[in-house]
């Protein structure tokens, strides 16, 4: 089924707060156990469960935004490396 952003299944928090995450939503979100999540809070009552590769997106998004068109973020880091390595 694909994904609707309305869509909301009632779970309940286990001891150790411990929650279920019903398998129609890890099916869509490709979660699997052992997946590492992140939790974002936003406001009082409302939680974000996300994928690393997700957090990682929005990151990488983040950074683009303020790296000038045609810079290679890498290459400078790459050039400062070896400018350090020859002056010692």
């Amino acid at each position: 089924m694909p994904y609707t952003e309305t869509e909301r299944i009632k779970t309940r928090v286990e001891a150790g707060g411990r929650i279920v995450l019903p398998s129609k939503f890890r099916k869509q979100s490709g979660i699997k156990p052992g997946d590492i999540l992140a939790l974002e809070w936003k406001e009082p009552g409302v939680l974000t469960v996300m994928t690393f590769d997700v957090v990682t997106r929005q990151v990488q998004e983040s950074v683009r935004r303020h790296v000038p068109e045609g810079v290679s973020l890498v290459d400078e880091l790459i050039a400062e490396r070896r400018a350090e390595a020859a002056r010692e």
